[in-house]
This record gives C-alpha cells, sequence and structure tokens, in this order.
C-alpha cells in the first residue's frame, strides 16, 4: 500500500484502511499545528510513535513530498513501512522515535560507547565516518529490544540526535549543511522501519537486506597470537637500535607473536613512504634480521602526503590525486602535520588509488615487508567541504569506501580502522585508540561496548585497540594492564605494545597464561568467524543473543559472548575483586571453577581477584 501527500497549506489528514494481516498492522495520519504525526499500532495496541516527521510547512509551500509504503514481508514474517520526505535543498526533515522503556543498539562507534546507546546525549551528530568521537565506522542503522529497526539510506544528509530535540527521543535529521555538500539540489529523507518479534531476528533480516557480512577471515596467525606494535610504547621515538632491542626483548620473553609492527615515523617525511636512512641505515637487513627471530613484519601507513614532503606532494598535486574542497585548495588537517599542511589521497579517482597501491606495493617489495597497518580514512580528514568522484548524494562517504576497498587488496595481514558500507571486507577493523583510563572515558569498559557495537553495525572481524590503552595520558597500571588483556581474551585477537615485564612477575605471568588462553580457542574465534561469512552472525554477540526475550539480558552492556558458546564476564571496574554476572537460559559451565550453573540467573559478588576472568561455556 501506498501513500502520497503533497504538503501545500495545513497537512491533510488521511485516514489508511486496515491492513488484512495475521498481526493487525495498521497505520494513521494525523495532523496537529502543522505538524504529521504517523502513529502505528497492532492490535489496537500502541506500536509506535514517530514523534515529528518533518518540520513545520510553510502555509504557501507546496515542494515538499511525503511518500509511505507499508507492506508485510512474507518470507521474513516481518512488516515494512518506508517513508520518504522529499523537497527542496533548504528544507529540514527530522523524525524522532520515542526511546521508550526499550533497549536500543546501534548507531556510529563513539569514544564515549555506552551500551544500550540510549544511556548517551548526543547532539545533532554527523553520520559520516570522522576524527570526532572516534567515530571511524559510523553505519546509518538502529535496532532495538522490541524487535524494530531503521535503516536510513545513504543519500540523506543525516544527523542524529539523542534527548535534545525531544526529551527520551531519538530524532534522525536531514539537513543540507557541513559536512554534506550545499551543491546538493534536493533534501531527501528516506528510510525502512522493520517490525520483528525480537532483536535478533530483527539484527539478521538487516544483515541479510542492508548491512552485508564478511567475504572472508583474516589471517589465522594474527587470531591466534598477538600483535607486537612500536606504537604506544615507543610513539614516534624508533630507530634501528630501538626496534632490534624490543624485537629481542619479544622473543627473550617467551610469548608468541603473530607480527612485529613498525609504527610512526619510520618516513623521511610524511607521505614519502621512503625509508629515513639517518634512523633505519639498512631496513631490509633489520627486517631479515627481526624475521629470523620468528617475526613477520609489518610497518604503518596512511592516506596522507604533507605539502613539505616533495617531490611527492607536488607531484600528486600536479596529477589531481589530492581530494580538493569547493573551493579548490587541497590543504587539510590531520595529527601528523608536523608544522606543515597536508593533504588526503583522492581515492574516488581510480589513477590517483592506483598510483598510491603501486607505491606501497614497492615499499613491500623492496624491504621484504610482510603486510600494512592502514591508518586513518575517515571523511572528516577532507578538505572541508570535499569534492569527490560519484554522486553527491554520498558524499563525502564515498571516499571512505574508495580508500579501505583499495588496501584491501593487500591480502588477510592487513588492519584498517574506518569503514561505512564496508561490513564484506575479510580483513580486520580495527578500534580507534582507547586512552590509558578505566571508565567510558574511553577507558577499558569501552573496549566491551565498542566491541558490541561494532559488531551490531556488522563489523564482526574486529582488531581491539592495544592492551593497557595509548599510553597518553599515563602507562598503564598493573592493574589496568591485566584487566585489559583480560577483557581481550574472547576478542578476535590481541594487541600488545606495552608489555607485561614492565610490571612485575606475577603480572607478566598472568599474562602470559591469558595470551594462552586466548590462543587455545583460536580455532572458537575461527568458527565464529566462518559462521560470520555464512550467516551474517557476529563473532562477539551481547548477551541477549541467546535469549532475545530476555530482559534482564537485553540491559547488560559489561559482559559479550564468543560465537554463541562461551561468555565471558571481565573486571572492568578499578578496584574490584568481584563483579555480578548474569547468565542467561541454559546450562552453563563456569571455566574457573568447572561448575555446572542453570540460566538465567545473576551470580553476585562472583569472586575475581586480579588474576582470575571470570568466563562460561554454553553445554549441550
Amino acid at each position: 500500500m501506498k501513500l502520497f501527500l503533497l504538503l501545500a497549506g495545513v497537512a491533510v489528514a488521511l485516514a489508511v484502511p486496515r491492513l488484512p494481516t495475521a498481526r493487525d498492522f495498521y497505520v494513521e495520519e494525523h495532523d496537529d499545528d502543522g505538524l504529521t504525526f504517523i502513529v502505528i499500532t497492532e492490535g489496537g495496541q500502541e506500536r509506535i510513535v514517530l514523534g515529528k516527521i518533518g518540520r513545520k510547512v510553510d502555509k504557501q509551500d507546496n515542494e515538499v513530498f511525503f511518500e509511505l509504503t507499508e507492506e508485510r514481508d512474507v518470507a521474513s514474517g516481518g512488516y515494512h513501512v518506508t517513508i520518504t520526505w522529499e523537497g527542496p535543498s533548504d528544507r529540514v526533515f527530522e523524525d524522532c522515535f520515542d526511546f521508550g522503556d526499550r533497549q536500543w543498539f546501534g548507531g556510529p562507534e563513539q569514544k564515549e560507547q555506552y551500551w544500550p546507546i540510549q544511556k548517551s546525549k548526543i547532539e545533532k551528530y554527523s553520520i559520516i565516518s570522522k576524527e570526532a568521537d572516534n567515530s571511524a565506522v559510523s553505519e546509518r542503522y538502529w535496532v532495538n529490544s522490541k524487535g524494530w529497526y531503521v535503516y536510513i539510506q545513504p543519500e540523506a544528509p543525516l544527523f542524529v540526535d539523542h534527548h535534545n530535540i525531544l526529551d527520551n527521543h531519538i530524532c534522525f535529521v536531514a539537513e543540507v549543511a557541513a559536512p554534506y555538500s550545499t551543491k546538493r539540489t534536493r533534501n531527501v529523507l528516506k528510510y525502512d522501519l522493520w517490525f520483528f518479534d525480537d532483536a535478533k531476528q530483527a539484527h539478521q533480516h538487516a544483515v541479510d537486506t542492508y548491512l552485508g557480512k564478511p567475504s572472508g577471515i583474516p589471517d589465522y596467525r594474527m587470531i591466534q597470537y598477538p600483535v607486537w606494535s612500536t606504537w604506544a610504547r615507543y610513539s614516534r621515538g624508533i630507530d634501528q637500535n630501538s626496534l632490534w632491542a624490543f624485537a629481542n626483548e619479544i622473543k627473550d620473553s617467551g610469548f608468541p607473536n603473530a607480527q612485529f609492527e613498525i609504527d610512526d615515523l619510520w618516513e623521511i617525511c610524511y607521505g614519502s613512504l621512503t625509508v629515513d636512512e639517518r634512523k633505519l641505515p639498512d631496513l631490509r637487513q633489520l627486517v631479515k634480521d627481526i624475521k629470523g627471530l620468528g617475526f613477520r613484519v609489518t610497518i604503518w601507513v596512511h592516506p596522507f602526503i604533507n605539502k613539505d614532503c616533495d617531490p611527492w606532494y607536488s607531484d600528486a598535486l600536479n596529477k589531481g590525486y589530492l581530494v580538493l574542497n569547493e573551493n579548490g585548495s587541497p590543504d587539510t588537517s590531520w595529527w601528523n602535520n608536523n608544522g606543515s599542511v597536508p593533504a588526503y589521497i583522492d581515492f574516488t579517482n581510480p589513477e590517483a588509488a592506483d598510483w598510491y597501491s603501486k607505491r606501497i606495493q614497492n615499499l613491500l617489495d623492496t624491504y621484504d615487508i610482510d603486510s600494512i597497518k592502514f591508518d586513518a580514512g575517515e571523511s572528516s580528514w577532507s578538505p572541508q567541504v570535499p569534492v569527490q568522484n560519484g554522486d553527491i548524494d554520498l558524499h563525502p562517504g564515498h571516499i571512505v569506501q574508495a580508500y579501505v576497498r583499495t588496501v584491501a587488496a593487500f591480502g588477510p595481514m592487513i588492519e584498517i580502522r574506518s569503514g561505512m558500507r564496508t561490513q564484506d571486507l575479510p580483513v580486520f577493523i580495527r578500534m580507534v585508540d582507547k586512552d590509558t583510563y578505566w571508565g567510558y572515558n574511553n577507558g577499558l569498559i569501552t573496549l566491551v561496548t565498542t566491541l558490541l557495537a561494532m559488531n551490531l553495525n556488522g563489523y564482526t572481524l574486529v582488531l581491539p585497540d592495544m592492551i593497557g590503552g595509548n599510553g597518553y595520558n599515563d602507562k598503564p597500571s598493573k592493574e589496568l594492564f591485566v584487566r585489559w588483556l583480560q577483557a581481550n581474551v574472547f576478542m578476535p585477537t590481541l594487541q600488545y605494545s606495552f608489555v607485561p615485564w614492565d610490571h612485575d612477575e606475577e603480572a607478566v605471568e598472568i599474562c602470559r597464561r591469558y595470551t594462552q588462553l586466548h590462543a587455545d580457542y583460536a580455532d572458537e574465534i575461527v568458527a565464529a568467524m566462518q559462521a560470520s561469512v555464512e550467516n551474517g552472525t557476529p563473532v562477539n554477540p551481547p548477551i541477549w543473543w541467546l535469549d532475545p526475550l530476555d530482559q534482564e539480558a537485553l540491559a547488560v552492556g559489561d559482559e559479550f559472548l564468543l560465537g554463541e558458546r562461551i561468555l565471558a564476564a571481565p573486571v572492568v571496574e578499578e578496584g574490584a575483586v568481584s563483579r555480578d554476572i548474569y547468565l542467561p537460559r541454559g546450562q552453563w559451565r563456569d571455566g574457573v571453577t568447572g561448575e555446572l550453573v542453570t540460566g538465567p540467573t545473576w551470580l553476585r559478588d562472583y569472586p575475581a581477584p586480579l588474576d582470575t576472568l571470570p568466563y562460561f561455556t554454553l553445554e549441550g
């Protein structure tokens, strides 16, 4: 059924016949002081109220178009409403959903990552991949505990708001304003609203219909053993001697490795992809020597060229390989400006993407390097407002896709950190840097909540940030370092930079045990990844995945699953030596004590001293 309404003057209230379906849905439209309200009901009970659809319409306005399409999808069992607002580029459309007493999930990756998301307050926040608030992964998908989900089409210049426009509401705003191009000729807010019996059904349908699933899995050794990075420990202060010394420290510790990662400031200037021989006089020999210790070697790169980095900058500019803004300037910013003015390579230009890829391949071949850590990629690093190739209504996110799809060709050992509609890539996607804190200020607890958020956005191949955080504020204490590793054990991989032997022998032995526990579960991780490839299921689901009608489980944000068999309940509070644990329905084998526990149940004050990670295995 379709309902077309051309708004002119006061909106016209149209009665919509009851839908002849078994579940008895119907839609009514109401007018109240120039605002259009849609009420969707089920069996006479209120199902959802879209708090405001559209702004007030000017009495003389005859250019705003509204369409509502509804249908029962027999194959999936879902009920489907598509709502479209379209009008001139100076119109603003705003639809709001009452959070109610439901739990909500989805939306952009955040620095203060709450779970469920109605706990957060976001003010008219652009839904693009950007560096602000760690929003490198930014999808237009939300699902709630009642089994409703919203998917907003990529052409909408979208902003989201929690609790500001309307109290206790999530509002979706389409506005042609920065960071979206004002050269758009029309504004549109189009989205699909689906209703299912529970959140799991809803999410699986969203994966099949919109989000997609990974097309393969990353490198097995990266899954099983830790990546060792120079970043947190050395920052930019690396040279030939420090790299060799660090590699030997790791080897002598007896800890296993997936690879040794050379991070920032190995180039003579940013974007040159040319080794600074003052710091690294013989990188090829160093790489060979580190490999002789049993490592593979990877190196850090990015999509920028600083203006003081010639001849590479001038070459790229003259060939049209840099993103320009609408005023024709390539000048932008990133965290390594270093007194210069950088530019972002235009991966929406196939020639520029090919030029970049060939230079990366030459680096790999020249020094016999095994793979690459690809950093950044968020569209906000472009000069604002950027001009890109392709449909203007898909900008500025188009470059994010272009960048990560270009570099994904370098194989299963790479890592990326940004994404928009790129859930299909068979590579690790890294959480943006975590800070060396405990709390929701980008600390340890957000390691768990970000893992859940990324999985529920369809990014299931998650590479958690470095154990202990980035150390920008301070080096991690022994307690924080150990608890961080424990929280990481049942995630897809481990990444060290700060090291266990920075502390004491107890820390070393605890970390050795949990590094091995992770390795012991590598095949379980791979099985969860294969299930994600085949079925689109999360690798690390929230615990409600096992019982999506369990109201207690739906509210839990500090536990997670590995596949559908392992439940991890790490300690994420400073000074805690116990915690409350919720187990959903089923027979659970305690991984610490071996005891069998029947769920659903709360285990209050479960003992968890520093050497203990609470985890459980579902029996049967």
